[in-house]
């Protein structure tokens, strides 16, 4: 077997420097060490022990606090576990000549396996330091193979130990060694005589010699309308924004945005272009779309369009979605799954910007993104063939599924307003031809607040004419006439046979398109096999935002199983929000694959609402045979009973909806070890007169004291007034110390801030303070599981969420019914936490709060 630190002892002389040799065994604990080292370039050495040496990176600026400052950290060659102790000074004329001190030290826990985050390039950690801590991410950039030593990004995340580069560095503040307090400054600069031989041409130059000259322009690729779901063929999909194409050139630091007209729009996102400066890209085109979310985090048209008025450019997002050239290379060749892997890469390494993000793609029935975008009140779905090439124009493959129908069209005049409205009365649209007439195509009076009234009015004056630019008008149709240059973007219900719209809704104008473009956009049929597939396709897809308000069609309700049965579906559960049976079953449906994890495995409890949330709740603990597919558990685990419950399946989860089932809870263990409970839950229950802000910083306080036992714990939301504070271990002990242990935790901070914190339930106990529920600890108690819905008014849901979210949180209803899509389209906030957490014990803590088991 090699020896892992051959390249460190070839590299130096041992009879000179006094730099040890390796040999110490790696303990339990994994310890970190940042030696400061003057070279010839004074530079930071960060090193992380693991199996028996330290993996060590030279990172010429230190570490930053601030999560948006990425450091580079260049990989070098493994040292000794022992060179983790090492100050002084290496010999002129030596490998790394110069003093060197251990600016800091402490120990380091990765999060997940760090053998395979360092495989795959991304690591992530948490740090416990003199200096520094909190949570950390070491990303590897993606290199050309040129590169002798391995870039990667050393990057801070956002928690508590974090802070702003305007305020604080951590390297200014604290130059001195841990150990000695000894200081060092950089190095004097020397010139050095020029070398007979040239060096290797840094990676960049050399990528840049073979590097494709990058184009000036770009045309974008564009989508084709299509009338259903592709039968045939290899597809992603990707939610339609509701914004602006933007493709972004990137070569030597400098970013220019243009339109997907050529319109250089780098002037009025000059943030945006600073933040795709960052990326390090030295040559490359991206293509996205700019959008401005809204405050349930949904692309909103009318706010990117009142950013631009109000030069407020800061709050757009770019979601970028391909990148034809990449790093001098040009991709268009490649297939698409392999640039937007490339794309994906570039963005991780540079540490995932705030206002960049990468356009994720679907693998789920292309039907039922559909209906889930259409319920999120987005545009659509666009499709795109895995395989195919980048190819500027428009193209079938790359398609668009529309909820609604909705186009451009071209003011040709307006009406005087009536009643009491100012400004207009409706805007004349008009449609071009193949052969470029303007045509007319209807009118449009609705979607107007008086600002825009107002804006629009004094435009349209401004281009006013004195004939119509229609041809061939009908009789009738009268107003005031403007010249064809301005675009309206609008939503309508459907084509008349006369070629007008019906129940048009205006969203705005657009100026990032030309007006001669604007013409009827007209489905095409689908890719794959046409006649008796497409048409169920299209009846399978026809109206999806309309689907859940007019009650169940014919046959399965849409966007459910076949074979499932939903009796009374159409009936309404919850007044607050207007969700039926039909909406719960379609949320259940689609979650599944997420609340599924939390059921399996556990004794499950039901709560049934069988007159809807305003009813009569009935609260089922055994198994009464009247649900199908649920999986009756070992009678021994509750004697006397009924057998208690598990739901395994998608099928047991939807009978349950079936039988008027709106919450599911479980047990604190799982059916393989019943007796031995694999986490705790604390249940943050407010008192009357406690505010939200309140129960948020209680969650932040019992975090705290968790921390300082050594339990990692998880957080989310109740779905009703609270959160849930869970702690997950390997199960070693019975249900009596488990809640035991659980109850000292509370009653230690109780005691520790009793003016925010009670130990004893009751509502007299806790008016002004929070109750830390442990009682839910013991045997049979249960707590609702992750993304089950509760029946409350609104239909709150349990939702996973990271602790750097409670600061975004409303409420413990913060997630329900009716803004909860967008969360499932989201990665899982827990991805990877539990696992890890799971594998703590409970040892230290009980050890810190000298906890006996009881007998």
């Amino acid at each position: 077997m090699a020896d892992p630190l051959q390249r460190y002892r070839d590299k130096r002389d041992f009879s000179a420097t006094p730099e040890p040799q390796g040999g110490q065994h790696q303990g339990e604990a994994l310890p970190f060490v940042i030696q400061k080292h003057a070279a010839r370039a004074l530079h930071y050495d960060f090193r992380l022990a693991l199996d028996g040496t330290l993996k060590s990176w030279a990172v010429p600026k230190g570490p930053s606090l601030d999560p948006h400052e990425r450091r580079m950290a260049v990989e070098v060659e493994d040292h000794p576990l022992d060179y983790a102790r090492f100050e002084g000074t290496i010999p002129a004329g030596h490998y790394g000549a110069g003093q060197v001190i251990v600016w800091d030290r402490g120990t380091w826990q990765p999060e997940g396996d760090a053998r395979a985050g360092l495989a795959a390039g991304k690591l992530k950690f948490r740090l416990q330091g003199q200096k520094l801590g909190g949570r950390w991410t070491l990303v590897r950039m993606r290199g050309r193979g040129s590169e002798r030593q391995t870039p990667w990004l050393l990057i801070k995340e956002h928690d508590d130990a974090a802070r702003p580069a305007a305020e604080y560095s951590v390297t200014e503040a604290e130059p001195g060694s841990v150990i000695s307090d000894a200081v060092i400054a950089a190095p004097a600069k020397t010139t050095k005589p020029a070398r007979k031989k040239s060096a290797p041409a840094p990676a960049a130059k050399v990528a840049a010699k073979s590097a494709v000259p990058l184009p000036d322009t770009l045309a974008p690729q564009l989508a084709t309308l299509v009338d259903g779901v592709p039968t045939e063929g290899d597809w992603l999909y990707e939610m339609k924004f509701d914004g602006y194409r933007l493709l972004a050139r990137i070569e030597a630091g400098e970013v220019k945005l243009f339109t997907r007209n050529g319109h250089d729009w780098t002037a009025k996102l000059r943030a945006l272009a600073k933040e795709l400066a960052s990326l390090g890209l030295h040559k490359a085109w991206l293509d996205g779309e700019i959008v401005v979310l809204d405050a349930q985090g949904v692309p909103s048209f009318q706010r990117l369009q009142n950013v631009f008025e109000q030069r407020r450019t800061q709050d757009i997002v770019y979601y970028l979605f391909d990148a034809p050239f990449l790093q001098g290379e040009d991709l268009r060749p490649l297939p698409l799954r392999v640039r937007r892997q490339r794309l994906r890469d570039a963005l991780e390494a540079a540490g995932d910007p705030p206002h960049l993000r990468f356009s994720e793609d679907f693998a789920v029935d292309a039907a039922q993104l559909l209906h889930t975008a259409c319920q999120m009140r987005m545009e659509g779905v666009i499709g795109k063939r895995a395989d195919a090439a980048y190819a500027s124009g428009r193209q079938r493959s790359w398609i668009k599924l529309k909820c609604q129908q909705r186009q451009e069209f071209v003011i040709g005049g307006w009406t005087d307003p009536q009643g009491s409205r100012t400004g207009l009365g409706a805007l004349l649209l008009g449609v071009h031809d193949a052969a470029g007439a303007l045509h007319y195509a209807g009118n449009v009076g609705t979607g107007f607040n008086q600002q825009s009234l107002a804006d629009l009015s004094r435009q349209l004056k401004a281009i006013a004419a004195d004939a119509p630019p229609f041809k061939g008008l009908p009789r009738g149709i009268k107003g005031h006439w403007v010249q064809p240059r301005l675009i309206a973007e609008v939503s309508f219900a459907e084509w008349t046979k006369d070629g007008r719209v019906r129940q048009a809704v205006f969203h705005g104008l657009r100026t990032d398109k030309k007006p001669e473009a604007i013409g009827r956009e007209r489905a095409v049929p689908a890719p794959g096999p046409a006649p008796a597939a497409r048409k169920r396709t299209q009846a399978a897809s026809a109206r999806p935002a309309d689907r859940l308000s007019s009650g169940p069609p014919p046959g399965p309700p849409p966007g459910l199983p076949p074979g499932l049965r939903l009796t009374h579906a159409s009936r309404v559960i919850d007044a607050a929000s207007g969700t039926t049976k039909q909406q719960l079953a379609e949320y259940m449906h689609r979650a599944a694959t997420r609340l599924l994890p939390h059921l399996r495995g556990r004794p499950v409890s039901l709560v049934r609402a069988p007159a809807g949330v305003a009813g009569e709740l009935f609260f089922q603990k055994h198994d009464s045979g009247k649900i199908k597919g649920l999986r009756q558990l070992d009678p021994a685990f509750d004697p006397d009973h009924a057998p208690l419950m598990e739901v395994a399946t998608r099928t047991a989860l939807l009978n349950a909806v079936q039988m008027n089932v709106i919450e599911f809870h479980t047990w604190n263990a799982t059916t393989r070890a019943i007796d031995q409970p694999d986490r705790m839950t604390f249940d943050l229950d407010p008192g009357e007169g406690v505010a939200w802000p309140q129960i948020a910083e209680g969650a932040q306080l019992v975090k705290a004291l968790l921390d300082e036992l050594g339990l990692r714990a998880l957080l989310k939301t109740s779905g009703g007034k609270g959160l849930h504070v869970v702690v997950p271990f390997k199960p070693s002990l019975g249900w009596d110390a488990v809640k035991a242990l659980s109850q000292q935790i509370v009653q230690h901070l109780a005691r520790t801030l009793p003016d925010r914190f009670v130990a004893k339930s009751g509502p007299r106990n806790r008016v002004g303070k929070i109750f830390v529920d442990y009682l839910r600890n013991g045997r049979g108690a249960t707590t609702v599981a992750a993304w089950s819905t509760r029946a409350r008014p609104g239909l709150g849901i349990s939702v996973p969420v990271g602790w750097d979210e409670l600061p975004q949180l409303t409420g413990g209803a913060h997630f329900h019914i009716g803004n909860i899509d967008a969360r499932l389209q989201a990665p899982d906030a827990w991805a990877g936490e539990a696992s890890a957490a799971a594998r703590q014990t409970l040892r230290n803590a009980m050890r810190i709060l000298d906890f006996v088991p009881p007998a």
